[in-house]
């Protein structure tokens, strides 16, 4: 298979940040419960990861060619190593603060790379969109692992011993730097003799085009609603729906699994249905789900839940909304990188990372604000409002996309 060593990095690099970056809805959970943090402190875990991503993207995406993506790839690694280590020995909140800060700094790096890597190793639309979903999939699927595995470690007489599942990632970590460090990365990246001052400037020229804008409106309002409804979607599970706080935490992997599933038959589909249908059947079906399936929480009796036989429908059915969002962030994100030249895709990733970020700390900071005042079973209503968004983003896009294509 072409480009093999490729594409095995880009697949393990982004299940180990998976698992990290979204670990933050369990230490969510976790800092309230260990640390005795208040909610609106422990949202304040989303900005530490989040303003870190979008900092490092807008300075990384015209940088990362001239320090090559493999190398940035290794240097993100080895940080969040020692990050891993850090938390395991820290055990406090500051240390969670600290890990989370590093997190983001170096999935910036990594996401950049990553996506700007797919451009140069597909070859054509069709194919850009299908790895870009299945690399989405695998995102998906390291957040399940974290949410299966860490919960493992909370039984036990030693209350730290739900730290050593940093132990487990800082191993995990090692192994992905060396796969990584001895993969063959056989592409010529395309290089302009330019200063890094021009790289900046050819950067910001990129928002003299509206479908930046339109772009840029959709990573944000997108990574809003998902980002809110991810990271509060166990302490929803453990305060509105009464469930203990290791199954709780077990059960929120209902919703990563969802995405895994719909990136993956996204990746399927693509090729047969054009992807501007793809995502506006998701998004109407996604908000069709919120009015009709959060109303059940309503009805959920006031006792502990603590086996799985007791898990009330709601803990079921809410979560399935990934199946429907899924497909629109590697959709769209796919089809503005494939209609732009192989360049520029480090410094339009760069872009969606900045824009995805800051959307993804304002969605965790609005509902963990807001959960205990409008409570958890009327809290994810909000999601409605970005989804309004979403859909005149989606069809701006499709006429500007329809517009380059004449």
């Amino acid at each position: 298979m072409k480009h093999i060593g490729i594409k095995i990095s880009l697949f393990l690099i982004y299940f180990v940040f998976a698992a990290l970056l979204n670990s933050v809805g369990i230490l969510v959970e976790r800092s309230q419960e260990v640390y005795g943090v208040l909610k609106s402190d422990a949202a304040l875990l989303e900005p530490f990861k989040d303003l870190s991503i979008a900092f490092v993207s807008f300075l990384i995406g015209s940088f990362l060619p001239r320090l090559g993506y493999k190398k940035g790839m290794l240097i993100s690694l080895a940080f969040v190593f020692i990050g891993c280590l850090g938390m395991y020995l820290g055990n406090s909140f500051w240390a969670v603060k600290i890990l989370f800060a590093i997190t983001g700094m170096t999935f910036a790096i990594v996401k950049v790379a990553v996506y700007a890597l797919i451009g140069y190793i597909t070859e054509s639309k069709n194919d850009h969109s299908q790895l870009m979903s299945y690399i989405e999939t695998t995102f998906m699927v390291g957040i399940i692992f974290m949410y299966l595995v860490f919960p493992l470690f909370y039984e036990h007489p030693d209350p730290n011993n739900w730290l050593k599942g940093y132990l487990l990632m800082a191993g995990l970590i090692a192994i992905s730097f060396l796969i990584i460090l001895f993969s063959k990365f056989d592409i010529k990246v395309e290089r302009k003799d330019t200063s890094i001052q021009e790289d900046f400037k050819s950067m910001f020229q990129l928002f003299s085009k509206p479908v930046i804008w339109i772009f840029a409106t959709f990573a944000f309002f997108y990574v809003m609603t998902e980002q809110g409804i991810m990271t509060w979607l166990p302490t929803f599970n453990k305060e509105t729906l009464h469930i203990t706080p290791q199954l709780a935490t077990q059960v929120a992997v209902i919703l990563m699994a969802s995405f895994a599933v719909g990136r993956f038959i996204t990746g399927i589909l693509v090729k047969k249905i054009k992807w501007f249908y793809i995502a506006i059947t998701g998004l109407i079906l996604a908000a069709v789900l919120v009015v009709i399936v959060l109303p059940m929480a309503n009805n959920v009796p006031n006792q502990e839940v603590n086996s799985i036989g007791d898990l009330p429908l709601v803990s079921f059915l809410f979560p399935m909304i990934g199946l429907f969002l899924a497909p629109l962030y590697p959709l769209l994100s796919s089809t503005v990188l494939s209609n732009t030249d192989k360049s520029q895709h480090s410094a339009l990733a760069g872009i969606l990372t900045f824009f995805s970020a800051i959307g993804g700390t304002l969605g965790s900071v609005i509902i963990g604000n807001l959960f205990d005042l409008l409570g958890g079973d009327r809290v994810f209503y909000l999601s409605l409002i970005p989804m309004c968004a979403i859909l005149v983003a989606i069809i701006f896009l499709n006429r500007k996309v329809q517009q380059n294509e004449a």
